[in-house]
């Protein structure tokens, strides 16, 4: 219920950002073609149904809602995370998604939207452990491995607000995807994984009980789409953000997928 309360708090907080366009001031892009990279690894944000096979998630909604109300053709592509930032900047792609942290070394490379969501880290352990319940305990459990994709939030946050600042600190185990990190984490290979808690949370209700959201939130951040500097496609696209979060269509897209959905079901 920690989880729940502080996800829907900080939905909230973004719902009294300031709307500045409704969907009758949107312009319209003429039916041109944008590409949109993902990682599909984050689930509810994005990810593949292991039913269906398909690409769903939140972020896939939103995106498809912005290029219905903007007029534009969405492309979507596959890239991993540590190729993301790089390659759009260099112009291979549009638009990246894959609940990117606004920040500002990542300004240099790439231009942001507007925030359309604020999520906060936990500690994603598997359910039977016992050995800590929050960070400090952890970093006192000097047996304790942390996975970690290099560059990321999580990443960082493990280094610097969990153990002892030292990137090179043989406790942390670097994965190239999020969800290789979580393979790691159910085989025993590492103890925690630091996730926001909306990927964390599509873990947990995946897990039957394997994995669970431990201890107090980390830190905030928001997560914005990123697109190469100086893209026409920025102004275009917050707008759509401000509509969506003013008619309450981010507001369903929340219950949707935080909240109503279930992976695996």
């Amino acid at each position: 219920m920690l989880f729940r309360r502080t996800v829907l708090a900080s939905f909230a907080a973004l719902a009294l950002a300031p709307l500045a366009a409704s969907a009758a001031e949107l312009p319209d892009l003429g039916g041109k073609s944008v590409v949109v990279v993902t990682e599909n690894a984050y689930p509810p944000l994005q990810f593949v149904d292991p039913k269906s096979g398909k690409a769903i998630g939140w972020e896939y909604d939103a995106m498809n809602e912005v290029a219905k109300r903007l007029n534009f053709k969405v492309e979507y592509q596959n890239t991993s995370w540590d190729a993301m930032i790089q390659a759009v900047s260099d112009g291979q792609y549009n638009i990246g998604m894959t609940g990117i942290t606004i920040k500002e070394d990542r300004k240099q490379k790439v231009d942001f939207s507007d925030p359309y969501m604020r999520s906060q880290q936990f500690m994603l352990v598997r359910g039977d452990e016992t050995r800590f319940a929050d960070a400090n305990s952890f970093g006192e459990f000097k047996d304790g491995l942390v996975g970690a994709q290099p560059g990321t939030t999580p990443f960082y946050t493990a280094v610097y607000e969990v153990l002892d600042g030292n990137e090179q600190n043989p406790r942390i185990k670097l994965f190239e995807t999020f969800g290789a990190t979580v393979q790691a984490l159910k085989a025993g290979d590492v103890d925690v994984v630091l996730t926001d808690g909306t990927a964390g949370k599509g873990y947990v209700d995946a897990s039957n009980g394997a994995l669970k959201l431990i201890g107090e939130p980390l830190g905030t951040e928001d997560f914005g789409f990123i697109f190469p500097k100086g893209s026409d496609l920025v102004a275009p696209v917050n707008a759509a953000i401000a509509a969506l979060k003013a008619d309450g269509t981010l507001d369903g897209l929340n219950k949707k997928w935080f909240l109503d959905y279930k992976m695996g079901e």
